[in-house]
């Protein structure tokens, strides 16, 4: 049977998405250390507070979630991603649009954030290499310049079925 080739983007797999996600909470973190706490020291803020809704965790996670949510739209990847060269998609390959977006960088990450992250370890064992928060929300991440090459079987062409009679001469 006859193959031809087929090229087809190719999906960033585990590994590659926990470097950029690791490079995305290294952002995220210095933002914080370098921009909100000292706003926060300045008007006197309390930066000790433990509580899970005391202020500096509020605005910390406004600019997870923000950061996550904005860089996602405006350019189908974060710094991390970039660093990484992956983009996310939607599974027809296409941008994504703002609510399928935020959908995915806010309920979908809390999913899989809040039981120690292990929902994402699933990317490994799924076809198109897709997280809980990608299932959610329809999309996928892939390589941005990297492509899988597919041998597909070569359609047979099938006989017109039409039979045409002879003209009687």
């Amino acid at each position: 049977m006859e193959t031809i080739t087929d090229f087809r983007p190719k999906y960033a797999g585990f590994w590659t998405r926990f470097w950029a996600y690791l490079f995305d909470l290294l952002i995220v973190a210095s933002i914080g250390w370098l921009v909100v706490r000292p706003i926060f020291r300045l008007t006197g803020l309390d930066l000790n507070e433990s509580l899970w809704y005391a202020p500096i965790t509020i605005v910390s996670v406004i600019i997870f979630y923000t950061y996550f949510t904005l860089m996602t739209f405006f350019l189908q990847q974060t710094l991390g991603k970039m660093i990484m060269g992956i983009r996310v998609s939607t599974v027809t390959y296409e941008k994504p649009n703002f609510v399928t977006v935020l959908f995915r960088e806010t309920v979908g990450r809390i999913l899989s954030v809040i039981p120690f992250n292990l929902p994402y370890i699933i990317v490994g064992f799924t076809p198109k290499k897709q997280a809980i928060h990608d299932f959610i929300a329809d999309t996928i991440v892939l390589h941005e310049e990297d492509y899988a090459k597919l041998q597909l079987p070569k359609p047979v062409e099938q006989p017109n079925q039409l039979h045409q009679p002879n003209p009687v001469q």
